[in-house]
C-alpha cells in the first residue's frame, strides 16, 4: 500500500492537518533555516525513561537508538502499535525506484523462525490485524491487537527487523506482485497515471517526482543483492520510531519494547540525501487522452511550503485556504462552479503539507456535459483570482477552521488515526508539540493569512493537466 503522493490527483487527505508540501530551497532561504532547525530538534536524543511531552503523551528511547512514543488510551483493552522507519521512496537508489515500497511487501515474506505469511496469520489468530504503507519520506507497519497480546506483536516485529528472509525465492515472486499492483492501481487508472506524470514534471530533480510504487522498468531491476543492501542500511532500530496508543502505561511499554526491540542491534545507516531543486521557470502543461478515462478532468498541482519548511503560520494559512476553497460541498469552488455557474459536477482543493521537502497544493474540477476543459479552467482561475484579491467572508473562514479542528477532534476517537498523526509528524522531523498545538495554530489563522496563501500560488510553480476520454476535446 503506497502513501498519499501515490493517490489520484484529486484525492482529498483523510486526516486534516496531516499532508505534504514545501517551497524550492534555492529561492527560499528562510524555509531552509526552518528545515534545519526542525531536523536539529529531531536529532536530540530522547530520554531513556518515559518523559511526558504534553497532551498525555510520553517519549523515551532504547539503548539501540529506537525512539518510542506512548499515547495512553484506556477506553478499551486494546492497543495499536506502529513502527515508522525513516526511509521512503526518496531513499530509493538511482535507477531502482520503488525499492522502499517493495520492502514494505518483503517485510511480510517471513523469517526463518516465522516463515511465509505466518506473521499475518499469527496476528489474525490472536484477534488482531496488521498492514503497512509507504510514502516518499517514511514506511510504516502497524498492528491493532488486544493489549495482552501486544508483547507478541512486538516480538514478531523485532524478529523481522533483524532476521528477514531475502532469498531469491522470495525476492523474485514479490517483485512480480509489485508489478501487478502497479498495473492494477496505476496503469489501469487514468487519474493515477496523470497524477504520476504531473508530479514527475512538478518536482524536477527531486525524488518526489518518482512514484512511490516505482517505474515498471526500474522495479524489474530489484534483486536479492539490492534488497539485502537496502535492508542492512535502512531497517534498523536506530532508524525507527515506535508509536504505541492504547490501554497501556509508559512503563509497561518501556519494558515490553526493551524485551523485544532492545535485543536488536543498531546498524550503520545510509545517510539521507539533502536535495536543492532548481527554480521552476514557467508553468508546465499537459493533456492526456485515454480511451479508458471515464470522465474528463482538470487538475493543477502547485509546489508550496510544507509544515517542515514553511515559516511560522505559512502552512496553516495554506491548510485553511484549501479547506475554504475546496474542502467540501460548502467550499467556494463547489458553490461557484457546481451550484451557481453549473459548469462542473465536482470541484475541490487540497493541501498536502506534511513532508520533509517539497509538497503540493492542488485544485481540480470535473466539467458538466458540454463544458470544455478550457472553459472550466478559466472559471477555476477566476475563482482563484478573486480569493487572492478579496479577504474571505467571516462565516466562510470560521466554517473552514471549525471543520479542520473538528477533524482532529474526531481523530482522537481512533487509536490508529491518533498514532498515525504523531508518527507521521515525527517521521518528517516535526515534534509532539507540533501535533498538539496544531488546532490552536489553525484557530489563529486570520483572513489576511488566507489571502496571502492564495496570493502565493503561482502558475510558475505548477503543473496543469487535462485528462481527456477517448479522442474528445
Amino acid at each position: 500500500m503506497t502513501g498519499s503522493r501515490f493517490a489520484a490527483a484529486c484525492t482529498v487527505s483523510l486526516i486534516a492537518g496531516l499532508s505534504l508540501a514545501t517551497a524550492p530551497r534555492a529561492i527560499a532561504p528562510a524555509a531552509a533555516q526552518t528545515k534545519a532547525a526542525n531536523r536539529a530538534k529531531l536529532s536530540q536524543p530522547a530520554p531513556i525513561n518515559p518523559r511526558q511531552t504534553g497532551n498525555n503523551t510520553f517519549q523515551f528511547a532504547l539503548q539501540n537508538g529506537m525512539q518510542v512514543l506512548v499515547i495512553p488510551d484506556h477506553r478499551a483493552p486494546v492497543a495499536t502499535q506502529m513502527l515508522w522507519f525513516k526511509v521512503g521512496a526518496v531513499d530509493d537508489p538511482p535507477g531502482i525506484s520503488g525499492l522502499a515500497h517493495f520492502f514494505e511487501h518483503m517485510m511480510f515474506r517471513g523469517t526463518k523462525t516465522v516463515p511465509g505469511d505466518e506473521f499475518s496469520q499469527t496476528i489474525a489468530k490472536n484477534g488482531g490485524e496488521t498492514n503497512a504503507f509507504t510514502d516518499h519520506d517514511y514506511t510504516a507497519f502497524y498492528e491493532q491487537i488486544a493489549k495482552d497480546r501486544l508483547p507478541l506483536a512486538m516480538r514478531l516485529e523485532a524478529d523481522r527487523l533483524a532476521n528477514l528472509d531475502l532469498s531469491d525465492s522470495h525476492v523474485g515472486p514479490e517483485r512480480d506482485v509489485v508489478l501487478e499492483e502497479r498495473r492494477m492501481r496505476v496503469e489501469n487508472e487514468p487519474q493515477s497515471l496523470m497524477g504520476e506524470q504531473m508530479r514527475a514534471a512538478l518536482h524536477l530533480s527531486h525524488p518526489y517526482g518518482r512514484p512511490v510504487i516505482g517505474w515498471s522498468e526500474e522495479v524489474r531491476r530489484i534483486d536479492r543483492v539490492s534488497a539485502q543492501d537496502f535492508y542492512d542500511h535502512h531497517y534498523a532500530p536506530n532508524n525507527a520510531i515506535l508509536v504505541v496508543a492504547g490501554d497501556v502505561t509508559p512503563d509497561d511499554v518501556r519494558k515490553m519494547a526493551q524485551d523485544a526491540y532492545g535485543k536488536v542491534a543498531a546498524r550503520e545507516l545510509a545517510p539521507r540525501a539533502e536535495f536543492t531543486e532548481p527554480p521552476r521557470m514557467a508553468e508546465t502543461r499537459m493533456a492526456i487522452t485515454r480511451a479508458d478515462a471515464r470522465v474528463p478532468l482538470f487538475n493543477r498541482i502547485y509546489r508550496v511550503p510544507s509544515y517542515a519548511q514553511g515559516t511560522p503560520g505559512q502552512a496553516e494559512g495554506l491548510e485553511t485556504y484549501a479547506q475554504l476553497l475546496g474542502g467540501d460541498q460548502t467550499s467556494i469552488l463547489y458553490r461557484v462552479l457546481v451550484e451557481q455557474k453549473k459548469l462542473a459536477t465536482d470541484a475541490g482543493a487540497n493541501y498536502d503539507g506534511y513532508a520533509r521537502d517539497a509538497g503540493e497544493f492542488s485544485v481540480y474540477a470535473v466539467p458538466r456535459a458540454g463544458v470544455s476543459l478550457e472553459a472550466l479552467e478559466k472559471a477555476v482561475d477566476q475563482v482563484l483570482s478573486v480569493t487572492a484579491l478579496a479577504l474571505p467572508r467571516d462565516n466562510d473562514l470560521a466554517r473552514a477552521k471549525t471543520q479542520l479542528i473538528a477533524s482532529v477532534t474526531y481523530r482522537r476517537d481512533s487509536q490508529y488515526a491518533l498514532a498515525s498523526a504523531y508518527g507521521q509528524a515525527l517521521a518528517i522531523g516535526l515534534t509532539v508539540d507540533d501535533v498538539n498545538e496544531w488546532p490552536a495554530r489553525i484557530r489563529a489563522v486570520g483572513a489576511e493569512a488566507v489571502r496571502k496563501a492564495a496570493q502565493a500560488l503561482s502558475k510558475k510553480e505548477a503543473v496543469s493537466a487535462y485528462l481527456i476520454p477517448g479522442g474528445a476535446k
